[in-house]
């Protein structure tokens, strides 16, 4: 299962890499996209659960990284209004 770090740019212009378990959030974010907080909570929120799901199919047990991943992003959303951007800058 190939691991994805996503490189983002909040809306005060902190950047921030983010880790992903699977390269299912390919399926969600894609580079060089900027998208509403609120699109973007959804799109990553989505794309993580799927990634602990996959990790759980392969080894029984949910990626704890790819939760804790999600739950830095919506603390860090918190900062900022549901119609500002963040900006997807980069997958590896």
């Amino acid at each position: 299962m190939p691991e994805v770090t996503f490189r983002i740019r909040w809306p005060d212009g902190r950047e921030e890499a983010c880790y992903s378990p699977s390269s299912v959030v390919r399926e969600f974010l894609a580079p060089h996209t900027a998208y509403s907080l609120a699109e973007f909570l959804e799109r990553s929120r989505t794309a993580l659960d799927r990634a602990a799901l996959r990790v759980e199919a392969k080894h029984g047990f949910r990626c704890s990284l790819a939760d804790a991943q999600a739950a830095r992003l919506a603390q860090g959303a918190t900062r900022f209004s549901p119609d500002e951007e963040v900006l997807c800058l980069s997958m590896q």
